[in-house]
């Protein structure tokens, strides 16, 4: 069980150092507050809305499929699923604002701060599956 938690974290911290290697590379960080949303640009200043709406609905309705009856490790398992894909919308909305609108660095610095903030921790891993340990 600790070897699959441990997998979920690096995976977790892969997917941040991407982003923020990303950020770090091809960001202008001089310019993060010069944020000017017109009506051209609204559509990518609700990016990160939608990305936190849509990975939260998936990550939640993945977790509805685990069965009472299943097995620590198949909760587990489709925990491990639940929260890659969560991540992967978060990370894929953050290089959609870095690639699409690199002027709206500010949101994808957001995005990427709660993606650190979803990192995978065993006590809240076992109280969402209803584990005992």
């Amino acid at each position: 069980m600790d070897q699959k938690i441990k997998t979920l974290k690096v995976i977790h911290l892969a997917l941040v150092a991407g982003v923020a290697l990303a950020f770090t590379i091809l960001g202008n960080f001089k310019t993060i507050f010069d944020m000017v949303i017109d009506n051209s640009s609204l559509l990518y200043a609700f990016i990160p809305a939608i990305a936190y709406v849509a990975s939260n609905f998936i990550f939640k309705n993945m977790l509805r499929n685990i069965q009472k009856d299943a097995s620590n490790e198949e909760k587990l398992a489709i925990y491990q699923s639940a929260s890659i894909a969560r991540w992967a919308i978060i990370e894929g909305a953050c290089f959609l604002i870095l690639i699409l609108k690199p002027d709206f660095l500010l949101l994808g610095v957001i995005l990427l701060i709660y993606l650190i903030l979803l990192a995978p921790k065993k006590a809240q891993i076992f109280q969402t599956l209803d584990i005992r340990s």
